[in-house]
């Protein structure tokens, strides 16, 4: 019986991008981007979207890219706050974030709003 081959992945972080990044044999394959906030004496970084290319899916490439951004995130005592719907939907499976995280607001959205309104069109 063959065995497919093992891929070498990679999760980097990209501040200057606002996101991190998840290559596969040195091949970019998709990304989570967030926005940073300081509200309340609080650090938030709010996910926003999150995408892998459609030649990389089903190979569970978005939950290795969005548990180590989480993790990071966690690490830097940053609040995440999941506007996103994969990373909210990976919250949920996995209860052991709830400390770290806080829901979506109105407030949030607006922020989020407003800061993408004034982002240059290379920052998406």
């Amino acid at each position: 019986m063959a065995y497919p081959a093992i891929m070498t992945v990679a999760v980097t972080a990209d501040p200057s991008a606002h996101r991190y990044q998840i290559t596969t044999e040195g091949q970019l394959a998709g990304f989570t981007s967030y926005r940073d906030r300081e509200v309340g004496g609080s650090s938030e970084r709010i996910f926003f979207h999150t995408e892998v290319a459609p030649e990389f899916g089903g190979q569970g490439l978005a939950t290795t890219l969005i548990e180590h951004a989480l993790d990071d995130t966690r690490a830097q005592g940053r609040t995440i706050i999941a506007v996103c719907p994969l990373v909210a939907a990976f919250l949920k499976k996995h209860p052991d974030y709830a400390a770290a995280s806080h829901p979506v607001t109105p407030d949030v959205l607006t922020w989020l709003d407003t800061e993408l309104a004034h982002q240059k069109p290379s920052d998406s």
